[in-house]
């Protein structure tokens, strides 16, 4: 097949351009012909929260990559029309996951549509924002009219596309295991690469730090007097998206600075294994969520995990299987973590990551982008 893929990748930098990469990578190693149109301008800086947009990193070799999309400038968004049409790729897969994009994809989907050559298709990471505004469903509509079929990688996602959308055409798949972070490395290189004493263990909180994410929650759950008691210090690892002065007034009235580790900016692809490789234990304290690139992270790298009971982490981490699913609230979160400590599970839940890993294939999304594809 001959697949467009239109979304965030280099020299754009986070989970999503990631992602789009090795998607492209594994539709290119079945032997399809791909490219990827990415954005020359995404966010204007004014609307990003951010230090910045761009990678440092060198352009992956391998994958064809376009940055020729202006997603504030609608002539550039009939130009891209125009190439796309021009090219006529069988599979068209657009990315959406926030409605400030949808009148670019939107108006950019309709118009390859409309030609009838190409089927559309929809990767949704969200169709609901986390972080709501009035205007966000009349976007999120104009962006569905040019959409012939969705991609879902969680239930509620799903739910969310039908709910607006009833008669869609829908496919769920889990995201793939993030393994292109390189190998795991040992747990004395990652502590040793990130400066960190190896008399003590970690829990890791990893990602941009956003108010639905719950890290208000994990850094008052680890303020639990049990948690003193045990050799356990947390990294806090993430650009902040928020204002931090809230966070750091937590940590100071919890009198938590000698217990945990700030490294409070965006970690960059190759440092990640250090980061994983040193935690005994990934924490996801999130108060609202679809789907996470972490969890498919720590999978790859055999961390158990912690994960709130909010959209479709629990399909991702099975309780007592790969790590712990908890209720949304300090207390719960700080139950487990304390559990983890006293019955010493830095261990326990090897066996179950190994199992759970074999749902996680990429050679398995991109089977059910061929699915959705012959079944529109």
């Amino acid at each position: 097949m001959k697949i467009t893929i239109l979304g965030p990748a280099h020299p754009l930098r986070g989970g999503i351009a990631s992602f789009n990469e090795r998607l492209a990578l594994q539709f290119q190693n079945e032997g399809n012909e791909v490219d990827v149109i990415t954005f020359s301008l995404q966010y204007p800086s004014l609307f990003f929260p951010g230090k910045t947009q761009y990678s440092t990193a060198p352009k992956p070799e391998n994958i064809e990559i376009n940055a020729i999309v202006n997603s504030i400038n609608p002539f550039n968004w009939y130009k891209t029309i125009r190439r796309i049409n021009k090219s006529q790729p069988d599979m068209l897969i657009i990315r959406y996951w926030t409605p400030f994009l949808a009148p670019c994809l939107g108006t950019i989907a309709k118009g390859v549509q409309k030609k009838g050559k190409t089927k559309v298709i929809c990767l949704v990471d969200n169709l609901v924002p986390h972080e709501k505004h009035f205007f966000d469903n009349s976007l999120t509509r104009y962006f569905m009219r040019g959409i012939d079929a969705y991609m879902t990688m969680s239930q509620s996602v799903l739910n969310d596309v039908l709910s607006m959308k009833p008669n869609a055409k829908t496919m769920l798949t889990p995201h793939p295991m993030f393994d292109n972070f390189g190998d795991p490395v040992s747990r004395e290189e990652g502590l040793e690469r990130l400066e960190l004493d190896p008399q003590y263990r970690y829990f890791l909180y990893f990602g941009l730090i956003r108010g639905y994410k719950g890290l208000d929650n994990l850094i008052d759950a680890f303020a639990h007097p049990e948690l003193r008691k045990h050799p356990f210090k947390l990294i806090i690892a993430g650009e902040f998206y928020d204002d931090p002065k809230p966070y750091m007034d937590q940590i100071e009235k919890h009198q938590l600075g000698e217990h945990i580790v700030l490294r409070t900016q965006f970690i960059p692809n190759d440092q990640v294994a250090h980061y994983f490789c040193a935690a005994d234990l990934i924490v996801l304290p999130y108060k609202d969520a679809t789907q996470s690139g972490v969890t498919q992270i720590a999978y790859h790298f055999s961390k158990p995990m912690l994960v709130t009971h909010v959209g479709g982490l629990p399909e991702i981490v099975p309780h007592g299987v790969a790590g712990y699913v908890v209720q949304s609230n300090v207390e719960a979160i700080a139950e487990s973590m304390i559990d983890f400590c006293e019955n010493n599970k830095i261990n326990y839940f090897d066996e179950g990551i190994e199992k759970e890993k074999v749902r996680f294939q990429w050679s398995t999304m991109t089977g059910k982008f061929r699915e959705l594809y012959d079944a529109t």
